[in-house]
């Protein structure tokens, strides 16, 4: 295995040389300037609520400034806002890029109040006029059409600024400190003090011991920082519950839906697939406990294990691995892992004052940069893939100006779990037996945590906004949510006595003040990315021809409209099962090849 000292960190000198350089000094000068330019172009055209009216040339001239400027703007602050982001969660101890941080906070927030303004500026004019009036915006006509939706959960121009000011030492500030107890946590296994990074990676240990006595060891550093965390997220949804009724929302979920282009019943036509997967997946679950040689339910410290036949992987063979995969594709796709490796987009490995998990950011033009633990396992190379799923994504939506760029979260995972599918067909088009079992037990263990695992996470955030209605919730009380949520959707397959009560602690997705109930998305990005590869298995050239495309387009189109362009009907549970389908064929041989005693 690498030795994590040997893993690749990304190199953040090609954006800026440094937080205290000229250069990042004159791009932030310059980025506060065109924001003040940008109010003042807001003001001058005044732009904001008000009375319907007819619009006018005039008005689709200021419409066109408008957009133009706003989109110039967004470009340097996803820049900036990218590198400070990519010093701050590689180390919780850089108070100067945390400052930074915060300061541009403030700049984003301005442009929420803008955006808030654009909105009710565009629907007084009428979205329907405006949108094929100018090249400009026909270009954003899919925006105009969501401002003018947008505007009927509108507070008045006054009260949008104050909530957005507020949002600052409110959500924000939460998220951030929420960020900097987890970045710093550390627990202790074996006498030795380790990141609660390493602790998570010690989940994919071969050995048993080792596995449990790292869960032990991560259930005590997440209880430490329950406290506070829970004030965190108590914070952050209580913040939620009353902007949303403020905005006329009916419930919580109802702007998670409206925001990802989603009717409620395609959400409930695919959670029916999901629920009615579940005896499958407690099937493999209890089939792996008795390949691991523990008969029954599953201990939560197993849930990622390898089992027997699984080697470690090197760096070098994942992103080998990766490449591989990637060019039996295209060109274009393995082009793009290779110009990741070359220039340094990735931060491998854990360490300390490092953020968990992993995630992918745009940074400029085509560029990306990708954050990860690797651990040595195929589940991370498979991670790599998805995180690169994204960078492709981004190259593809890069010719599209800032405001038609931004995707909802149910489409953003369309890439990764395209790519990550791409992988794992490789992988077991080359395998042997032995290796395949191997292999099917990453894919579904993967599987089983974006259907099973995300849907109790769908169920807990739903009850913390239930009860946060009526009053703070306190830690025993989210940890019995859990509890109840894992119990809901592991069932028989999980050991009920090793649940993971702190989940809520840990998971990043829950503390996303912006971003709330981002669980669901991640199911609808795995069936939907392999209700795609089936129709690429189908025609891949004709598939070829049109996914990029479509990738450019899922910031400018609803979800149902781009699946249509597939024959894809997402309202249909039929849709959501035959993907489903796809994962309960590999659990069937799973079980076949873990033999007798698997059930």
């Amino acid at each position: 295995m690498t030795d994590v000292r040997d893993l690749p960190r990304w190199d953040t000198d090609t954006l800026f040389p440094g937080l205290a350089s000229r250069a990042y000094a004159d791009a932030s000068e310059r980025l506060g300037a065109d924001v003040e330019r940008l109010v003042a172009l807001f003001d001058r055209h005044g732009v904001g609520g008000g009375e319907p009216v007819d619009a006018t040339a005039g008005d689709v001239a200021a419409l066109d400034e408008v957009l133009g400027a706003t989109n110039a703007v967004m470009e340097q602050l996803r820049l900036l806002e990218a590198f400070v982001h990519a010093l701050v969660t590689t180390d919780a101890d850089d108070a100067a890029a945390a400052a930074e941080q915060a300061r541009l906070d403030g700049l984003g927030a301005t442009l929420d109040v803008l955006a808030a303004r654009r909105d009710a500026w565009i629907a007084r004019l009428g979205a329907g006029a405006l949108a094929g009036a100018s090249p400009t915006a026909s270009e954003h006509g899919y925006l105009l059409q969501r401002s003018g939706e947008a505007a009927e959960h509108l507070l008045s121009d006054a009260e949008e600024a104050l909530a957005a000011e507020l949002r600052l030492t409110g959500g924000l500030a939460w998220a951030r400190l929420w960020g900097e107890l987890t970045s710093r946590l550390t627990g202790t296994l074996e006498g030795e003090t380790v990141p609660a990074t390493v602790l998570r990676g010690r989940a994919e240990a071969p050995e048993r011991a080792v596995r449990e006595a790292a869960w032990r060891a991560e259930q005590e550093a997440w209880e430490s920082i329950s406290t506070p965390v829970a004030a965190c997220l108590n914070g952050i949804k209580g913040e939620a519950v009353t902007m949303n009724q403020r905005r006329g929302w009916p419930d919580a979920l109802a702007p998670a839906l409206w925001a990802n282009g989603i009717d409620r019943p395609v959400l409930d036509a695919m959670q029916a697939a999901v629920v009615a997967s579940f005896p499958d997946f407690r099937r493999f679950l209890r089939a792996k406990a008795a390949l691991l040689g523990a008969p029954g339910a599953l201990a939560w410290w197993d849930l990622v294990a390898p089992v027997p036949g699984e080697a470690a992987i090197s760096w070098a063979q994942a992103s080998t691995a990766v490449e591989e995969a990637f060019s039996s594709y295209s060109p274009q796709l393995r082009s793009l892992a290779r110009r990741a490796f070359d220039e340094r987009w990735v931060d491998a490995g854990p360490r300390a004052g490092k953020r968990g998990g992993a995630f992918c950011m745009p940074v400029r033009g085509t560029e990306s940069r990708v954050l990860m633990n690797f651990s040595g396992s195929w589940d991370s190379a498979s991670t790599l893939a998805h995180e690169l799923g994204h960078a492709y994504h981004n190259t593809n939506l890069a010719s599209r100006p800032a405001l038609a760029r931004t995707t909802p979260m149910a489409l953003a995972e369309t890439a990764s779990i395209f790519c990550e599918t791409l992988m794992t067909a490789a992988a077991l088009d080359a395998a042997d037996e032995n290796a395949r079992l191997a292999l099917l037990n990453v894919d579904l263990q993967g599987a089983c945590q974006v259907v099973v695992d995300i849907h109790s996470r769908f169920l807990f955030e739903s009850a913390v906004f239930e009860r946060r209605r009526s009053g703070l919730v306190a830690v025993p009380e989210l940890c019995e949510l859990m509890r109840s949520a894992q119990a809901e959707t592991y069932g028989d397959g999980v050991d009920p006595a090793t649940y993971h009560p702190w989940m809520w602690v840990l998971k990043p997705h829950y503390y996303f003040p912006d971003a709330h109930f981002y669980n669901w998305p991640y199911t609808f990005g795995l069936l939907f990315g392999l209700g795609l590869f089936a129709r690429y298995q189908e025609d891949a050239d004709g598939f070829r021809a049109d996914y990029d495309d479509l990738l450019a387009s899922t910031g400018s189109a609803p979800a149902a409209e781009l699946a249509g362009r597939f024959d894809i009907d997402i309202t249909d549970e039929a849709f959501w099962t035959s993907s489903l389908d796809v994962v309960r064929s590999r659990i069937e041989e799973f079980v076949a090849l873990a033999g007798p005693g698997a059930c």
